[in-house]
């Protein structure tokens, strides 16, 4: 099967997930992508969704699926989304495409965090995608020197030759070189760096579901 067949299948098996009548979380990415066109053949079953991103939206919106402010939302029983690391214990590194800040204020919310990823994405240590951190502009310089000194190689994350700018108006720096043993406790540390919006790990709130498209089908991980 090729990656986009295996992402393909594994948001087919994320449907199992949708809870009829309920307001549903949604990711963002390519394999969020597949959901959320998996999700517009059933969008009579549930009342609507809850955007990672502006991109999300818009993919929603244009299968018909009501997209609702997160303000105007108490609770939802799920969220899906992909990763772009997943180890063994459910932690995740994501902010690939950009969206990390809002998908971790969406996935807060949720009773369940649905991961849906190809196997590739299924790591023994986090760290060889470069972790994705979102900065507030002023600060990127001075938060690039503190990231240095926890042993990461950060780079600004450009677009058309210009700082990548997200949704949210922060910069992103992509962090590389990282062995990350204790993705709980790395991801409070860089939290806690002044001019940070949020880090792109996924640890103190992970996973509780992983479905990932291996060769030989679907794997579901309970984490």
């Amino acid at each position: 099967m090729t990656q986009d067949e295996l992402k393909q299948a594994v948001a087919r098996a994320a449907i199992e997930y949708v809870v009829d009548g309920e307001i549903i979380g949604v990711g963002t990415g390519s394999t969020a992508n597949f959901f959320i066109d998996e999700l517009g053949k059933i969008k009579h079953r549930i009342k609507g969704a809850v955007a990672s991103s502006e991109a999300t939206a818009v993919r929603l919106k244009s299968h018909g699926i009501q997209v609702f402010d997160l303000n105007d939302v108490e609770s939802m029983p799920v969220y899906i989304d992909g990763a772009d690391e997943i180890d063994p214990k459910g932690a995740m590194i994501k902010g690939g495409g950009a969206a990390l800040t809002r998908e971790k204020i969406v996935a807060s919310v949720a009773d369940k965090f649905i991961c849906i990823a190809d196997g590739s994405k299924l790591v023994d240590v986090l760290g060889k995608f470069p972790l994705p951190v979102e900065v507030i502009p002023m600060a990127h310089a001075v938060v690039t020197r503190k990231l240095q000194a926890l042993g990461g190689q950060p780079t600004l994350r450009m677009k058309d030759g210009n700082p990548l700018v997200t949704d949210n108006g922060g910069y992103i720096l992509d962090v590389a070189g990282l062995q990350i043993t204790a993705p709980q406790e790395l991801e409070a540390k860089i939290n806690n760096i002044v001019g940070v919006v949020t880090v792109g790990l996924f640890a103190q709130r992970g996973a509780d579901v992983g479905l990932l498209g291996m060769a030989d089908g679907v794997k579901k991980f309970v984490y």
